[in-house]
């Protein structure tokens, strides 16, 4: 699809789409992101808007007049982002958003969503053949619901062409701040992240949901011995000979654990849980990355440098310089 062509006084049209029931932060962050950007120097023009112009009943009890009304969305759209609602959307609470985003869609360059607003744009037929995230309570009904969706369950958002997907709540802040880059460059995106207050910019590829902390709800006995010695000692001998010793299991019942509870397998585990606990020394004091490896169980820098690439897409210098980066500004 061809981008619309530019508004006539050169402003971009940024339109936050939402229904009864949305998240007021999946509302209020990217729009928060954007009237700031705009503030600073960037050419959005941020409205409100829902399906017939109706005011929205937020899940939060906030009652949000908007600027205008999808349906009578005629002139050309920079962004159009949805926002999320407490629960994924069923039945007939869809289809008014999603047959407006729809028609819209003709006319926008950028669309997006936050959250379950994913499922808005899968129910509209937006999503297919595409890949897609959401809140990441909500992947496996996002993907049973809608087959042809791709849904990837671990990344803070998802761009597929020119069709972005954020995790929940505060990945909606994430989204937007990679929008603003991707149309105004990073000094601008930085300086809306710093009058925000916003720590640090996360990756698109970082976990929604820390590996440990999706871990904790492990209840099998053996596999809660097995992740909880990595957890308490990243440096210690963690093949799956050696796990699967503790655990008392056999190595290939332990893989199937593995894949069957945590959906990866145990060296994938063993090494996010490794990056977690780096990132931790990274943040927290200034010894040199070759200490930092050898403290968290990689056997090189070169090994700790490869598994931050696959896990965050950055080497851990980068890690370092953008996290203290961003605490000198807050």
């Amino acid at each position: 699809m061809g981008a619309p062509p530019s508004r006539v006084d050169g402003t971009r049209d940024v339109l936050i789409a939402a229904g009864d029931g949305a998240v007021l932060l999946d509302v209020a962050g990217p729009l928060q992101v954007f009237a700031l950007a705009a503030r600073c120097g960037g050419d959005y023009r941020v409205r409100l808007a829902s399906p017939g112009g109706r005011p929205v009943h937020t899940r939060e009890g906030i009652r949000l007049g908007v600027d205008t009304a999808l349906d009578a969305v005629t002139d050309p759209v920079h962004i159009l982002m949805v926002a999320g609602c407490d629960t994924a959307p069923t039945g007939s609470a869809l289809v008014p958003l999603a047959q407006a985003v729809r028609r819209v869609r003709e006319r926008c360059t950028v669309l997006a969503s936050v959250c379950v607003g994913a499922f808005v744009l899968a129910e509209a037929g937006l999503l297919d053949g595409r890949r897609a995230t959401t809140h990441w309570a909500s992947c496996r009904e996002l993907a049973d619901r809608y087959p042809r969706v791709t849904v990837e369950s671990d990344g803070m958002y998802v761009r597929d062409g020119d069709v972005y997907t954020a995790a929940g709540v505060t990945a909606g802040i994430d989204l937007a701040l990679a929008l603003v880059e991707r149309d105004h460059g990073g000094a601008l995106a930085r300086q809306v992240g710093q009058w925000l207050v916003v720590f640090l910019q996360r990756p698109a590829n970082q976990s929604q949901l820390s590996v440990r902390g999706r871990a904790r709800s492990s209840r099998h006995p053996a596999l809660r011995a097995a992740l909880d010695a990595v957890a308490e000692q990243p440096h210690a001998d963690h093949s799956l000979e050696a796990m699967a010793a503790r655990a008392a299991v056999s190595p290939r019942h332990l893989s199937r654990l593995f894949i069957e509870v945590l959906r990866t397998t145990p060296g994938q585990y063993v090494q996010r849980i490794r990056v977690e606990a780096a990132q931790q020394l990274l943040e927290a004091g200034d010894d040199p990355v070759e200490v930092v490896a050898k403290q968290c169980g990689f056997r090189s820098p070169e090994t700790m440098r490869q598994a931050f690439h696959r896990v965050l897409g950055m080497a851990p210098t980068a890690y370092r310089h953008q996290f203290q980066e961003g605490a000198n500004h807050a």
